[in-house]
């Protein structure tokens, strides 16, 4: 794996430091929310942005569906308050139930 560069080390840093958030609040919010994981392209950031809100089960996962939105409006306004805006919101976090590869 390539070495990150400077301003890629803030970038990463400023992303956990949002999944963290909007990972605690999801589990409390979130009923069967299990973690919160994303991927990301540094060289093509912001755009290359996801993050993924994993659930348990599907019945866990179809029950916070109607959430999507406002948890989507939540990750663009936590960027926006450290300067980095998307463009389109909904392409940048999903309900999923696949685990991150390892």
């Amino acid at each position: 794996m390539k070495k990150l560069s400077s301003v890629q080390r803030k970038q990463q840093a400023l992303l956990f430091s949002v999944a963290d958030t909007l990972e605690e609040q999801g589990r409390a919010e979130l009923e069967g929310m299990v973690q919160c994981w994303f991927d990301v392209q540094y060289h093509q950031f912001p755009g290359s942005l996801l993050l993924r809100f994993q659930f348990e089960n599907e019945h866990a996962r179809c029950a916070a569906e109607p959430e999507l939105k406002t948890w989507q409006k939540r990750l663009s306004a936590a960027l926006l308050k450290k300067g980095v805006v998307l463009k389109d919101m909904r392409r940048h976090l999903v309900f999923t139930l696949d685990e991150p590869e390892a």
